[in-house]
């Protein structure tokens, strides 16, 4: 189990491999298998398991054009991991009606939008000038 950790909160996300695939998904959808090319802050520093706080208002920005442009893909678009292409979620195209595209697709374990946890753990990371870091638990 992963979450997203603002000392001295922890925002549960769910397994390795599920946050994984969002990273995955961003990379080969967005990105163009080019790491890091338009997220730099998520994709490099939060995927490294750290976004300093001083780059997490940029990283707020950065998520929320993400979300914008992850709307554009349909949920059987998503990647689940980027070092396989082949692999899918375990629960294969069993998803939810409400999950319309690949902005609202990634549910955490506890049923909340995870790029709408990432934002509260990046709002509360500044609220209390601290780093955001990616915790297992």
């Amino acid at each position: 189990m992963v979450g997203f950790f603002v000392n001295p909160v922890l925002y549960t996300v769910g397994t390795g491999s599920f946050l994984n695939s969002f990273f995955s998904t961003i990379y080969i959808k967005l990105e163009k298998s080019k790491w890091g090319s338009k997220y730099p802050i998520i994709m490099n520093d939060l995927y490294s398991g750290i976004i300093k706080r001083e780059k997490i208002n940029d990283a707020l920005k950065e998520l929320e054009t993400l979300r914008k442009h992850l709307a554009k893909f349909s949920p059987k678009e998503v990647v689940w991991d980027f070092e396989d292409l082949n692999a899918l979620p375990p629960w294969g195209n069993d998803i939810s009606s409400d999950i319309t595209n690949l902005s609202n697709y990634f549910v955490t374990s506890q049923g909340y939008d995870l790029l709408d946890v990432l934002k509260e753990a990046m709002n509360a990371a500044i609220e209390v000038d601290k780093d955001l870091e990616i915790k297992s638990i």
